[in-house]
């Protein structure tokens, strides 16, 4: 599903209003924040799919870190979690479902939060994935509409998982030229999260499933900005564009292509960057909207971060890249 299709889907929906609902779903925001008091909100959010790598404890880990990361993406620390699995019992043993849910509670237990329960049920395709619930104050969260002209742009993972990870699918992307990638799809964003919280920061999201501008979008959109992002800044990883020549790009690409046809203006960019920067991704990096006098800072604390654009007032685009 593409961004396209999600604004549909959830346009035909009526909106609920209260004033304890800090977050909702109007703003594509990558979980919703309820108020339980003045000093405490929960942060919901769930995510699960199918299998992008075959050794099932990493994926278990991967799962559950970018099930994570939506609540490090609003400013929360993860308190539960409840696991959610689709399973073949038909095709598969049960010990590669016993990885996978010690992969994922692994995960959770890093990030100091607790695997409290879930709901399985028998299916033809295996899925993975967590509904996980965290709190943050009320008063300091990280939301799409937080972004500010003069604000940079900072990212903390490079992109391409997508395209590497088709290739991976297929045999044609040895072991070794799938660490970089894996190791990073399994780190969590809490680091990044805290120092953005520490810094000032107001504005963030995770970059997963609609593509580095597609979340882009949903920023531009909900703090009513223009983001500019300077494409040879943008970090890549090793062997994406090797891969994406070979013919490797997903659906899910095109489709996010689509969706943003006129929401962004390439001032320069081929074929291959507008696929790479269309790729869905799995629990990528944040993107971090960080005051000017503070990016310093920031880049400082999140080792990998890389400053790649600004945001500017709005224009006749959501997103320039030049």
């Amino acid at each position: 599903m593409g961004p396209g299709d999600l604004s549909r889907a959830l346009a035909a929906l009526p909106l609920q209003s209260d004033p304890r609902l800090l977050v909702g779903r109007e703003t594509f925001d990558d979980a919703g924040v309820f108020r339980v008091s003045d000093d405490l909100a929960l942060v919901q959010t769930v995510d699960f799919f199918a299998p992008i790598v075959d050794d099932p404890y990493d994926f278990g880990q991967i799962a559950a870190a970018n099930a994570l990361s939506d609540v490090y993406a609003m400013g929360g620390q993860p308190l539960t979690a409840l696991n959610i699995v689709a399973f073949p019992t038909k095709e598969l043993p049960l010990d590669v479902l016993t990885r996978i849910l010690a992969g994922g509670q692994d995960k959770v237990h890093e990030a100091g939060a607790f695997v409290v329960g879930g709901h399985t049920v028998i299916d033809t395709e295996l899925k993975y994935g967590l509904a996980v619930t965290g709190r943050a104050h009320p008063d300091f969260l990280l939301t799409n509409a937080g972004a500010t002209p003069g604000d940079q742009l900072i990212l903390t993972k490079p992109i391409g998982n997508g395209i590497l990870a088709t290739a991976a699918k297929r045999g044609q992307l040895s072991p070794e030229h799938q660490v970089p990638m894996l190791e990073a799809m399994k780190t969590l964003n809490g680091l990044a999260s805290r120092a953005a919280l520490a810094l000032g920061v107001r504005c963030a999201t995770d970059i997963t499933g609609f593509g580095l501008l597609g979340h882009m979008s949903h920023i531009a959109r909900a703090s009513k900005v223009t983001l500019r992002v300077e494409l040879d800044s943008i970090p890549i990883f090793p062997r994406v564009r090797e891969a994406f020549r070979a013919g490797f790009v997903t659906d899910g690409s095109k489709r996010n292509a689509e969706y943003l046809r006129e929401l962004v203006l390439w001032r320069k960019g081929s074929d291959e960057d507008r696929a790479i920067l269309h790729d869905p991704q799995t629990s990528g990096g944040l993107l971090v909207c960080v005051n000017r006098d503070r990016a310093a800072d920031y880049l400082s604390r999140v080792a990998g971060a890389v400053l790649i654009g600004e945001v500017i007032d709005r224009g006749e685009v959501a997103i320039e890249v030049y």
